[in-house]
């Protein structure tokens, strides 16, 4: 059996149905006017859509074989992703009316997606705890340096600050699913197999968001050496997105690891005032 888990008893997922950007799109250069900034998080948004149905499914096959409150925090992270799916399939377009082709970079996505869903649920389902550990990963970060986000403009900022507090807060739900469902495994097998998916899915996740940022570099006549240097500087940099993500690549490859070893609800608090704040400002619900 596996160890007790430590997701906090009164841990509330909630659910909010959240509209962003409607009357006011983003410029085409969102990011602080930065065309690299503006293509990394474009290429992040362009596999949400169906990275996050993705991450729907392979968590619902195991959904009525849990027990509670597992059971009701899956059904609220299908709710959250389904929103999040929603909201960027949006952004999305709006990235299209500003003149990008995202088409490539959907496709990549979904070409990467199909792939895997060609393994087995079980694998699926450890795809999709790597794949929420990044996205946990990269929102902590976000929401705790106020740089990541501070040059986007005022809409785009709330939606990505929404979505960050959503995946903290659904951090461990797939997690908590792949321990219940290989629980008749042998410890060193659930650690193994995890940890051998995460090393696949990092090298997947980084192929794809970069090629897909090489892409949209590219219509901007902006995917060269000066562009790129700036670019990865700013990723992997001290205090960078991307260094903090590889960062927590090998967090999670610790033995009893578990998403809520780094309890964040401080931070989620202060980035929710920070959501409510912004409501009168345009923020529809």
């Amino acid at each position: 059996m596996p160890s007790a888990v430590p997701t906090p008893s009164d841990l509330h997922i909630e659910k909010r149905d959240l509209k962003f950007g409607r009357d006011t799109p983003p410029p085409r250069w969102w990011h602080s006017g930065d065309p690299g900034r503006t293509a990394f998080f474009n290429a992040l948004s362009s596999t949400f859509p169906v990275g996050e149905k993705f991450f729907m499914t392979s968590v619902r096959h195991y959904r009525d074989d849990t027990p509670q409150p597992l059971r009701a925090q899956i059904d609220d992270f299908l709710y959250q992703e389904s929103m999040h799916s929603r909201e960027h399939v949006v952004f999305n377009r709006q990235a299209e009316d500003a003149g990008f082709d995202i088409a490539s970079a959907e496709d990549r996505a979904r070409r990467t997606i199909a792939w895997v869903k060609r393994r087995s649920p079980i694998q699926q389902l450890a795809a999709t705890c790597a794949l929420e550990h990044f996205t946990a990963t990269l929102a902590h970060d976000a929401l705790a340096n106020p740089e990541h986000l501070g040059g986007a403009a005022d809409e785009a900022r709330q939606l990505w600050r929404w979505h960050a507090i959503e995946e903290i807060e659904h951090k461990a739900v797939a997690f908590d699913t792949y321990l219940h469902a290989a629980r008749r495994m042998t410890r060193f097998r659930r650690w193994l197999k995890r940890c051998a998916v995460m090393c696949v899915t990092t090298m997947r996740f980084h192929y794809v968001i970069f090629r897909n940022t090489a892409d949209l570099l590219r219509q901007d006549d902006r995917n060269d050496f000066a562009t790129w240097r700036v670019l990865l500087g700013w990723l992997y940099g001290r205090h960078g997105l991307m260094r903090a993500l590889l960062k927590g690549v090998f967090t999670y490859m610790k033995p009893g690891f578990h998403p809520w070893h780094v309890d964040d609800r401080p931070l989620l608090a202060e980035a929710l005032a920070l959501l409510e704040a912004a409501k009168p400002k345009g923020l529809a619900a």
